[in-house]
């Protein structure tokens, strides 16, 4: 053994002669999605039985919520939220599309 480093930690060696160095890492979590935009977006165009206005109050109680720091009640409502969302904007384009195809239908036959 070197003699310097005799009653010493090699360098980069944690710890020294008396224990173990130890490190904490404080990871934070990432903030919840409430989806609000996204809800209103869904009330105004896309608002297919009342499924927008779900969203639009599910994402109101998320944000409540995450702002109580109540993350796994956010987690819950931004979910529900995320799928009210999901299921108006796929009902709404599909009625959508079914009334374009139906109008070009009748328009080809006159």
């Amino acid at each position: 053994m070197h003699p310097v480093y005799a009653n010493e930690a090699y360098p980069g060696q944690p710890g020294g002669p008396g224990g173990v160095q130890h490190t904490v890492v404080n990871v934070p979590i990432e903030p919840t999605k409430d989806y609000l935009v996204w809800s209103l977006c869904s009330f105004v165009y896309a608002n297919f039985c009342c499924l927008g206005l779900g969203a639009l109050i599910y994402s109101v109680r998320a944000r409540d919520r995450k702002a109580l720091g109540d993350q796994n009640g956010a987690q819950r409502h931004a979910s529900s939220a995320r799928i009210f969302n999901i299921v108006a904007v796929v009902l709404t384009s599909l009625t959508l599309f079914i009334y374009i195809v139906v109008v070009i239908a009748v328009s080809a036959r006159h």
